[in-house]
């Protein structure tokens, strides 16, 4: 398998893409691509390819089709990040190193894995100002967002990660993937990957509706920590909420959500989307899923 450096296929004015994963119905993706898309002219369907439980065989056939129906590509998100990964032609430099893919782009016939959840990761956390805090910073989660996560971490200079995931396997692999990026230490325990820390990021499904549950327990925040999620459904997970009644710093999934897509978007089409447009779709959709979740 290749590594690429060049990105994105040339703009046309109809484009069709989409989001392979499971569960996904609640996905902003769609409105957000589709927003985004009719902001600067052109025309987007967005398809949700909802399958869960694909093994090898079935996404690799799923894939195909991605490739010969006149996909300009599509998002990857749970649980076929990393299952992905080999079926593809092509890897860019970052998804390599990482590990995870979570953008197919189709161009020239070929599929080329790219991993938008680091760029997009980066520039969400920005206005936290992480590197400053010169303290560690647990990450919650070794899949596949954990580990674009960490990588991003990695690129803005924390001082130290902590890792930490049910599947200690899967810790270790990370750990192993961020040699020489930034010290790595991996965690038998969250209180242990919580110990002394500034802050933590989950990058687990934990949290994600229908789950009520939280990956850190509540005893554990403090007002002197930051905390990130990866997860915006809902937008205030039981973490987040949990953390913010503690005093802490928080950042919900909303700009992680937002900034991804708009650089899988470029790497779709050749063109820039406007940030301010695929903010308000997500809004859009939060807003609407609020009301009806209270109008049930």
């Amino acid at each position: 398998m290749k590594s690429v450096t060049q990105n994105p296929s040339a703009p046309s004015p109809r484009t069709l893409s989409g989001l392979l994963g499971a569960p996904i119905a609640h996905s902003a993706a769609p409105t957000m691509h589709e927003r985004a898309a009719e902001a600067l002219g052109l025309r987007c369907h967005y398809q949700l390819i909802e399958i869960a439980g694909a093994g090898r065989d079935e996404l690799k056939v799923l894939l195909e089709g991605v490739r010969r129906l006149g996909f300009a590509g599509v998002n990857v998100t749970f649980p076929y990040k990393e299952a992905v990964v080999d079926l593809l032609d092509e890897l860019s430099p970052g998804a390599a190193l990482i590990g995870a893919v979570n953008t197919v782009v189709v161009r020239d016939g070929r599929l080329t894995g790219y991993n938008t959840d680091t760029t997009g990761f980066a520039r969400a956390v920005t206005p936290l100002d992480i590197a400053s805090s010169h303290g560690a910073v647990a990450v919650i989660g070794a899949g596949g967002v954990g580990k674009a996560i960490a990588f991003a971490l990695a690129g803005l200079g924390v001082s130290e990660l902590r890792i930490f995931d049910i599947d200690h396997a899967k810790s270790a692999h990370l750990a192993a993937r961020l040699e020489g990026h930034v010290r790595t230490t991996v965690t038998h325990s969250v209180e242990d990957a919580l110990r002394g820390v500034a802050g933590v990021v989950n990058g687990s499904p934990v949290g994600m509706l229908p789950s009520l549950g939280t990956p850190v327990p509540d005893s554990l925040l403090h007002a002197g920590l930051w905390v990130a999620d990866a997860v915006y459904s809902p937008l205030w997970t039981p973490l987040l909420t949990a953390a913010r009644a503690k005093g802490a710093t928080v950042m919900t999934g909303r700009e992680l959500a937002i900034y991804q897509a708009a650089d899988a978007f470029e790497l779709f089409t050749g063109l820039a989307p406007s940030i301010a447009e695929m903010g308000i779709a997500f809004d859009d959709v939060m807003a609407k899923r609020y009301t009806a979740s209270h109008a049930a």
